[in-house]
């Protein structure tokens, strides 16, 4: 055999509105379900394309090729199940039918996105398009927002910010405050984006929160402390920031200086909760038959963090005269400095010379 003329439906109009199976093999066969489904919905234009593969066949065989037309349909489930039903059918014709090329009928972009499958198993010599009572590019990118809205990859990451805005402006206007619209859909959409961002490592996160959950570990209640003492952590600082900032506003005071008291305010809260996560992990490796003097050494090292930070800031503060409540001297300040350094790395030395230690079970 020359040639084959093979028409694809990619959705599987033909088996779930004509109740045709496919693959539909023959001039006359092709005929009948075209019918059928120009019966079942007048308006689907599948029955169009194939009825273009007819005239295309009839052609061929006016010139003295053999040739042969083919209707491949897929599945409703528009994708990787419907894909891989047109493959296996054309793997079976091909195999029965050994042509040296096809040409490909098609009705527009949707069926398009199948002629890398077909070019995978056969050469194609032509595509034709079968465009009825309507403009091509229009049919085209009509399929492809289609195709596009039926991903859900892509509607999730359209639809979901859009509707999320407008439900939160409907609250803030039911409640009429429509200047918080802006900070409450800035937040949420911000939010949904690092999500996004970060959507693989908060699904593994929140696995490994299920399974301690359900395993019954210590390290769930630890955790749950932990982000506790860290909200309790940027609520103290937000609280210190706040209260210069509605003295005389963020340019009196300088941003630096505000952040530097957000973190000398929250600083200590913060080593608590790395504190409490290791300890609970310390638990959990000990109920294992697991523990080893190694474990201690992380909360060596985030006591050494924290005392840098204190020192650090506590230095930057005294050099600024309109933060008060934080005012040692400049000299008090660098010797809070140059003692922080040292503590910290003395306290660091012994968890380097813990974590170094043999391990013992």
């Amino acid at each position: 055999m020359d040639t084959l003329v093979i028409c694809i439906d990619r959705d599987n109009d033909l088996g779930e509105k004509a109740k045709v199976s496919s693959p539909i093999i023959g001039r006359e066969e092709n005929i009948k379900a075209a019918v059928a489904l120009s019966i079942a919905d007048p308006e689907d234009s599948d029955s169009n394309t194939i009825f273009g593969g007819v005239k295309v066949l009839d052609e061929l065989r006016a010139k003295g090729l053999d040739a042969e037309l083919i209707t491949f349909a897929g599945d409703k489930k528009v994708g990787l199940t419907s894909d891989q039903k047109i493959s296996q059918q054309l793997d079976d014709v091909l195999a029965k039918y050994h042509a040296s090329n096809a040409i490909f009928i098609s009705d527009g972009a949707e069926d398009e996105t199948l002629l890398p499958i077909v070019q995978s198993r056969i050469k194609i010599n032509s595509v034709k398009r079968i465009v009825i009572m309507q403009s091509s590019n229009l049919e085209s990118t009509y399929y492809i927002l289609k195709h596009a809205f039926n991903d859900p990859k892509i509607s999730q990451t359209f639809f979901v910010p859009v509707g999320l805005a407008a439900l939160i402006y409907s609250i803030f206007l039911l409640a009429s405050y429509p200047e918080g619209a802006i900070i409450g859909i800035l937040a949420a959409v911000g939010l949904y984006m690092l999500y996004r961002g970060f959507g693989d490592t908060v699904t593994v996160i929140w696995n490994k929160i299920k399974d301690d959950f359900h395993m019954g570990r210590l390290v769930i209640v630890t955790h749950t402390a932990a982000l506790m003492v860290i909200v309790v952590a940027f609520v103290q600082g937000i609280v210190s920031v706040w209260q210069y900032y509605t003295q005389a506003g963020i340019w009196y005071h300088g941003l630096v200086p505000l952040t530097t008291v957000f973190i000398h305010s929250s600083v200590w809260w913060l080593v608590l909760a790395a504190i409490i996560v290791n300890f609970g992990r310390m638990m959990n490796m000990y109920l294992h038959g697991k523990f080893s003097l190694r474990q201690i050494s992380s909360s060596f090292y985030a006591f050494s963090f924290g005392i840098l930070f204190w020192g650090a800031t506590t230095y930057i503060l005294a050099f600024d005269p309109t933060i008060e409540g934080f005012q040692p001297s400049i000299v008090s300040g660098l010797q809070y400095f140059i003692y922080s350094i040292v503590i910290a790395i003395v306290i660091a030395l012994a968890g380097i010379r813990i974590s170094a230690s043999p391990i013992r079970k």
